[in-house]
């Protein structure tokens, strides 16, 4: 392990608990092992923890190097660092939870999605980096439909006049702003988190509200709502 991971891992203490906790029935002995050693105190806890540590660093490089052909302005020790840095907060997340572990699969199996969720956060922000955030309605083409009879393209224009203007009347700046960024222009919601000094859960409320607010009002106006508006 490099020095700076080193550095890292030396911050971290293993958990502790005032009580040994349950270990569910249906934990392999390999995940029993792992949770054991990183609950444990000292040497054994910090070469635990060392251990997952490179574990997640595989994951993150891995993840890194699948999506490198999206991102070829980044240089070589950019990524490295994007790696190291997912690797860094996927090994967090997973000390934070480890009594949320239950078996269902391997704990390396596990552990390995934290880091890949992680690196790919990470990759996304950085792809969005410099760029402006657009927060006005650019994809509308979502809603249109080609080759349409007559009395469809008819209803579909009615159907899109009435939402517009809904979005601009019935919901609030900040509801305007979160669903014509996520589910309008494609704004990653990581990346509107970050922007909006927010989080995603906090979004992912927002978008709610606002989609319901949307269908409640077209309903009203006696027009049935696009599958667009329905809940992903």
């Amino acid at each position: 392990m490099d020095a700076l991971n080193q550095a890292t891992v030396g911050l971290v203490k293993p958990a502790s608990p005032l009580l040994p906790l349950a270990v569910p029935p249906s934990v392999d002995a390999s995940s029993r092992e792992w949770l054991n050693g990183l609950r444990a105190k000292g040497a054994t806890g910090q070469e635990a923890i060392a251990r997952l540590h490179a574990l997640l660093l595989r994951a993150a490089r891995f993840e890194v190097a699948r999506r490198r052909p999206t991102l070829p302005h980044l240089r070589g020790d950019e990524l490295e660092d994007i790696a190291t840095e997912a690797a860094d907060d996927a090994l967090m997340s997973v000390l934070r939870r480890l009594d949320d572990f239950r078996g269902d699969a391997r704990f390396t199996t596990w552990a390995y999605k934290f880091a890949l969720l992680e690196a790919a956060v990470k990759l996304r922000k950085r792809s969005w980096q410099g760029r402006e955030v657009p927060l006005d309605p650019e994809g509308w083409g979502v809603f249109v439909s080609a080759g349409l009879e007559p009395d469809a393209e008819a209803e579909q224009s009615e159907l899109l006049t009435t939402l517009q203007t809904a979005i601009a009347e019935v919901l609030t700046p900040h509801q305007r702003r979160v669903l014509v960024g996520l589910a309008l222009n494609g704004v990653p919601i990581d990346v509107l988190a970050e922007r909006l000094n927010t989080n995603r859960g906090a979004l992912y409320k927002t978008l709610h509200d606002a989609r319901r607010k949307l269908r409640n009002h077209l309903h009203e106006q006696g027009l049935a709502p696009d599958n667009w508006l329905e809940e992903k």
